[in-house]
């Protein structure tokens, strides 16, 4: 079975038991201020799960795509991956322990054909202080399940100690058998529901050896344990207690099953293989690159860059389809961070040439059916990346150049290798680790706050206006959002007036009272302006004026009250008294011309507030 059948089979299956089939959430979540990604099936559902009443009923499934930042250094092993996505399927109030346990091995069993005695299942052991019993309604159902089925299944306890035991259904505490968004129960605030769960492992043999040639070889194997043998493909959890202000647990008016199964590992389990990365999710990525690199998948030496290749471009075609932009804060940093890892790997398999683009048309075939905007965008989504490709190899190669030089890194080296490169602190990190030269982010964050503090000292009072330092670059684009100002007034009206500017290296992004959106029209013509201002390589002229006859004379002023009595005019024009374009008090730096300006291109216009837009340029 592919990916595709064994969702469409999980799909299928429950909207057969009464559930409304419903479409994948964004992979950032709306109005959900906690958290940059959706990072597990439920998130989408809390209000449901607290209460609020779903449109569609009480019984609900779907497969939610997910993105968790956690696991990206943990890419590379054959399980672990950053983009995934959750089979999940709910009931807000309705059914409980027995039909959910019921539905879900008859799902494995005969819908996907797992073989029963592959199985195995995991049980909350309660918690006395908390008042919580342990869970054995959920054994003696699994306990019939499996019975049915012809097998043989004992309930066993500290299997962490003691091993397998010859056990089937396993007891652990609230560290692996109890679910909340805070996770155990003590990390729970008052209000927050959670409950335990029964968690389904499959077993891939223990004839296979996984625990014998493992680190973990001298302790004892069980289900939890990290040897490979066993892999988790689904977790049912009871949620039916709510945390109290004194710390107790009361059960909530409604019980809720919120059940969650990564489709690829579901996928390694019906492959019968360890690795997710040969399930049809990622072995067209991985059968592209074997081609370029004339190298098989079944080569050690390459497969951990084959892995994370392939997680890495995946996760960033699905994250570019669902909005998010290359950047250096929040899903945007992420999204950089994956496509940059990517790229250093390609490198170690002998890619030079940029390829994570060439891979976008891979990705939407493997989503066609499921995730059809992919394709359509495809395109769009190729020149995202292909152009965060074209920014960042020629600082990995530097950036590399300059490590290879060095007999250790440490955090002041790999402060520098950031500052002067633009060479990310993780990857830097990795290759000190490869190393043996462990690398901590303390290190490198003192080393930055150092650079800061010297920074500040040298040029205090220098650099204001939202800029965060003082390269060229950042330099050229503050000096741009001058051009901005003056070509939103000319386009739109004397109404528009600054609230606000970040510039970065990377870009300027520009706040302006204006109550409605831009048309494509008003955005090409504000573009097309500043670019002709640019082109007329216009002087950029420094005046020291009291405020008051300054604002006279026509200069702008963001929030007018902080500017001391005596400011500086920043005019761009031939003639700073008769002839300008722009005039705004300011506290620097400008470039002396507008022709230092790089062509710039406005790319992105959104709401800010009420009654205020937010622009963004860059150069082209």
């Amino acid at each position: 079975m592919t990916i595709n059948d064994i969702r469409k089979s999980y799909l299928d299956f429950f909207e057969a038991q009464s559930h409304a089939v419903v479409p994948s959430s964004n992979i950032v979540p709306e109005n959900d201020p906690t958290t940059l990604f959706t990072g597990s099936g439920m998130q989408p559902m809390v209000p449901y799960l607290l209460g609020e009443t779903h449109p569609k009923g009480t019984r609900i499934v779907d497969s939610q795509k997910c993105f968790r930042t956690q696991d990206i250094e943990e890419v590379g092993d054959n399980r672990h991956t950053t983009f995934f996505e959750m089979l999940g399927n709910w009931s807000l109030g309705d059914y409980f322990k027995k039909d959910q346990l019921t539905w879900l091995f008859t799902f494995l069993t005969s819908e996907l054909g797992l073989p029963a005695e592959r199985l195995y299942a995991t049980v909350f052991s309660g918690n006395k202080s908390l008042g919580i019993d342990q869970d054995d309604e959920s054994v003696d159902i699994w306990k019939k399940l499996f019975s049915d089925a012809g097998v043989r299944a004992e309930a066993k306890k500290h299997a962490e100690e003691k091993g397998m035991q010859g056990g089937r259904i396993f007891y652990y505490d609230e560290t692996k058998n109890w679910w909340s968004r805070a996770g155990v129960p003590d990390n729970m605030p008052p209000g927050e529901p959670g409950g335990p769960d029964s968690e389904v492992f499959y077993d891939f043999g223990e004839d296979r050896g996984f625990h014998e040639l493992s680190e973990w070889k001298d302790q004892p194997c069980h289900v939890n344990c990290d040897c490979g043998r066993f892999i988790e493909i689904g977790n049912s959890v009871f949620m039916e207690f709510q945390k109290q202000e004194d710390g107790s647990f009361e059960p909530l008016a409604h019980k809720n099953v919120d059940f969650g199964g990564g489709l690829e590992r579901i996928g390694a389990a019906v492959l019968d293989n360890p690795d997710v990365f040969r399930t049809t999710g990622f072995m067209p990525i991985i059968r592209f690159l074997e081609e370029k690199t004339k190298r098989s998948y079944d080569e050690i030496e390459v497969q951990h860059s084959f892995r994370v290749i392939a997680d890495h471009v995946r996760a960033a075609v699905m994250m570019a389809s669902d909005g998010v932009r290359p950047s250096n804060k929040e899903q945007g940093y992420f999204l950089r961070r994956v496509i940059r890892r990517g790229i250093r790997y390609a490198k170690l398999v002998n890619i030079d040439e940029s390829i994570l683009s060439d891979l976008v048309p891979i990705v939407a075939k493997i989503y066609a059916d499921v995730y059809p905007e992919v394709a359509v965008n495809a395109q769009e989504l190729a020149t995202v990346l292909s152009q965060e490709e074209a920014k960042f190899s020629k600082a990995l190669d530097r950036g590399l150049a300059e490590i290879e030089k060095l007999p250790k890194i440490d955090g002041v080296m790999a402060f520098k290798l950031y500052e002067t490169y633009g060479f990310p602190f993780e990857l830097t990190q990795e290759i000190a680790a490869e190393r043996g030269q462990p690398l901590e982010r303390r290190e490198f964050d003192d080393a930055r706050a150092a650079h800061a503090k010297k920074s500040r000292t040298a040029s205090a009072g220098r650099f204001k206006g939202g800029l965060q330092d003082s390269s060229e670059i950042t330099t050229q684009y503050h000096t741009a959002t001058h051009l901005l100002h003056a070509a939103l007034r000319k386009v739109l009206g004397d109404h528009v007036q600054q609230k606000g500017s970040h510039i970065t290296a990377e870009r300027a992004r520009f706040d302006f009272s204006h109550g409605q959106a831009l048309s494509e029209d008003e955005l090409n013509a504000v573009e097309s302006q500043i670019n002709k201002w640019i082109a007329a390589a216009l002087p950029m002229t420094a005046q020291t004026l009291l405020k008051q006859t300054a604002l006279k004379a026509g200069a702008l002023a963001f929030f007018v009250e902080k500017y001391p009595d005596e400011v500086t005019v920043y005019t761009i024009g031939k003639d700073p008294d008769t002839d300008w374009i722009s005039k705004e008090l300011c506290g620097g730096p400008h470039v002396e011309n507008t022709g230092e300006i790089p062509p710039i291109e406005v790319f992105k216009e959104q709401a800010s507030s009420s009654g205020v837009r937010r622009v963004y340029l860059r150069a082209r």
